[in-house]
């Protein structure tokens, strides 16, 4: 529609943001056109104010930033999709404040609208991290696409599988695309963009500062139809993520956890007020956005049931989402040790059960 260094170049007047830059856009009809406009021509456009307006009309330094940073994205191989694009996500449209355009490495697709996020904590313990994986790889199974922010802990787990589970994954990152933070996360970036995108709103070049951070989160949840929170502190980040979510009017989901456990405070807080609906599996998140998703979601295959021997029924009955020690496990169901392995390890083949390090098992 129009010269993206244009676009490019008004973004980087002081002042002139998301919301402006859509306005101003959407008025002129062109990025060239709103810096080639008159200050009187500019405020009759909602928002802009004379202070606003001169420092369009003043501005000459547009062009060179723009050019760095073109210069830049084509390095990485990434390119720009503006708010005016048909590939340009439709519910990312949708929120208050949706960025003009986007920074991407990977491919933005029709069936990414059918997406769901998933946010935790940095530091999660063993069972938030197989609740992320689980969850994750169950509805990247049923045709959906997962949604994080790249972090370490939760976001990883999400990512990485639904990477494993052959799927579709967005990651929505606080820094420029050229710069992948954490940096441990460099090569699942890379996978991430085979199967998805990497985006952002900030500029190339741009650190992974701390303010970053809460603003990119409303893309995550703006992404998505709901927003799963598995583990978090009361101040932790996935509670604005929450916030977001619920201020954007998507569906809000978490995960209990042990009261005893600071890092399921948050879950279970927005689940204690209302704000989010507890689930346990993945049915749960399905019945609750059946219409939205019902577009995208596979065709549901009838249950096998797993044929199970009295032993084996024994010691799924025993275990649950707490790791378990293998002396505790035999203790419980009255099975020697040698016997309860054998029959854990059948279980674990037939992916209902989980070994951890330690000899400790949880089920699945």
């Amino acid at each position: 529609m129009f010269d993206i260094k244009d676009l490019l170049s008004l973004s980087a007047v002081p002042g002139v943001g998301a919301n402006r830059l859509r306005a101003l856009v959407s008025h002129f009809e062109d990025p060239a056109a709103v810096l080639h406009a008159s200050p009187r021509e500019l405020i009759k456009v909602n928002g802009i104010d004379k202070k606003t307006a001169l420092s369009i009309a003043r501005f000459r330094d547009g062009k060179k930033f723009a050019d760095q940073q073109l210069a830049r994205l084509n390095r990485v191989g990434g390119r720009i999709v503006t708010f005016w694009d048909a590939e340009y996500p439709d519910p990312l449209k949708k929120i208050y404040d949706p960025p003009a355009f986007l920074f991407v490495l990977g491919s933005i697709i029709a069936d990414d609208a059918y997406a769901i996020a998933i946010v935790g904590t940095r530091t999660p313990t063993t069972y938030g991290k197989i609740i992320a994986e689980r969850f994750s790889e169950q509805l990247t199974g049923m045709g959906l696409t997962i949604v994080s922010g790249l972090a370490r802990g939760i976001d990883t787990a999400a990512h990485v599988a639904a990477l494993k589970a052959g799927g579709r994954t967005l990651a929505v990152i606080g820094s420029g695309i050229d710069v992948i933070y954490p940096p441990e996360n460099k090569r699942i970036a890379e996978r991430i963009w085979r199967q998805g995108a990497i985006l952002s709103e900030y500029e190339m070049g741009a650190k992974p500062d701390a303010v970053n951070f809460p603003r990119r989160n409303r893309i995550i949840s703006g992404l998505a139809l709901g927003t799963l929170v598995v583990e978090t502190t009361e101040t932790g980040g996935a509670m604005i993520t929450a916030s977001t979510a619920l201020d954007q009017n998507r569906e809000v989901f978490a995960v209990p956890g042990p009261i005893t456990e600071s890092r399921s405070s948050g879950a279970n807080r927005l689940i204690k007020e209302g704000r989010a609906k507890l689930v346990e599996r993945v049915d749960d998140i399905v019945s609750e956005l059946r219409t939205k998703l019902r577009p995208r979601l596979k065709t549901e295959e009838k249950r096998i049931e797993i044929p199970l021997s009295l032993f084996e029924r024994r010691l799924l009955d025993c275990l649950g989402t707490e790791p378990l020690h293998i002396d505790a496990i035999a203790a419980q169901t009255a099975l020697t040790t040698s016997d309860a392995l054998v029959n854990l390890l059948s279980l674990e083949f037939k992916g209902l059960v989980k070994q951890l390090p330690g000899k400790m098992f949880i089920r699945l």
